[in-house]
């Protein structure tokens, strides 16, 4: 166990020292995290997950002070009606597979919300609204992350084969990949001009977890529950707001933007530490099933609006 240990400090502190000297990039980082919950396991669970959080919100107001607010209001705009659009469409789609596939109700939206909005952020605020059990939570969130990493390698490479701008990847990524930090690593990955797009609109779609959240409430009839609104969105308009108003920062903007990226590194470093057999085994084929489903269609309309002019 102890020389197991070890093993995996030096795996970690070897691919920090890649990351922070630009060895390393994100697809990379999720990709050596895996491997090493897959070989060595994982014996700080709790606190490599609570860390991987701590930085990619660190990560995404980092990217703040990169990005002029009438940049990220401009983009955030001009993807609105696409937005509202996908995540309505994902979650009547979500309803209805998860009867298809004959999934546990309560599942079934945790698993829609997190394909919906923002993955496991969404998954935790509306978790306790629809009083989940912990096997639910873990189900969802396992699915969630799996097919994070899938989509942090696969769209960068769709996105070039298609053929896509910088603007049609940034904006499909946002919409179509679940988590943050897998939305960033796969636009850094596309292209320098693609990850302003991804991550202003991502962010906004993240907004849509406070109406989730009081629609659920609302439905449950349960006023005593607490809503969670997440507050690094607040923080990234606030960094972005002082880089529009302080000129200054713009010197320093590309030295912030770069180490925000270190950042998301060590996050999906950490996420992918996070993937042990343990965490895989939680999940059933009828979840992975409805999720994978659930996740094609979107990607496929997301895409299909985007290649036509629809946003």
């Amino acid at each position: 166990m102890f020389f197991r240990q070890t093993l995996s400090i030096a795996g970690i502190l070897l691919t920090l020292a890649g990351v922070f000297a630009g060895w390393v990039g994100v697809s990379l980082a999720l990709a050596i995290g895996l491997m090493l919950a897959l070989t060595l396991g994982n014996p700080w669970p709790a606190q490599s997950g609570k860390w991987a959080g701590w930085l990619l919100k660190t990560a995404v107001v980092g990217l703040g002070f990169g990005l002029p607010l009438d940049v990220v209001l401009g983009t955030a705009l001009d993807s609105l009606l696409l937005t509202i659009a996908t995540i309505a469409g994902a979650l009547l789609l979500g309803r209805w597979l998860a009867t298809l596939f004959a999934i546990d109700r309560t599942l079934g939206q945790l698993l829609a919300a997190g394909t919906a909005i923002c993955g496991g952020s969404a998954i935790a605020a509306l978790a306790p609204v629809l009083k989940a059990r912990g096997e639910h939570i873990a189900i969802s969130l396992a699915v969630v992350f799996l097919l994070n990493g899938l989509a942090l390698w696969l769209f960068p490479v769709l996105g070039h084969w298609l053929g896509l701008s910088d603007q049609q990847f940034g904006l499909w990524a946002a919409l179509a990949i679940h988590d943050t930090s897998s939305v960033v690593g796969a636009a850094t990955a596309f292209s320098e001009q693609a990850l302003p797009v991804a991550t202003t609109a991502k962010l906004a779609r993240a907004i849509w977890i406070v109406p989730l959240v009081l629609l659920f409430s609302w439905r449950q009839r349960d006023e005593g529950e607490a809503i969670t609104i997440p507050m690094f969105i607040a923080l990234f308009l606030l960094a972005s707001l002082a880089r529009t108003l302080v000129p200054a920062l713009a010197e320093f903007a590309p030295l912030l933007t770069t180490i925000a990226k270190q950042l998301f590194a060590v996050s999906l470093l950490l996420i992918g530490y996070g993937l042990t057999f343990p965490v895989l085994r939680q999940i059933d084929w009828r979840s992975l099933a409805m999720a994978v489903t659930l996740w094609l269609l979107l990607a496929s309309a997301s895409l299909f609006a985007l290649i036509n002019g629809w946003y």
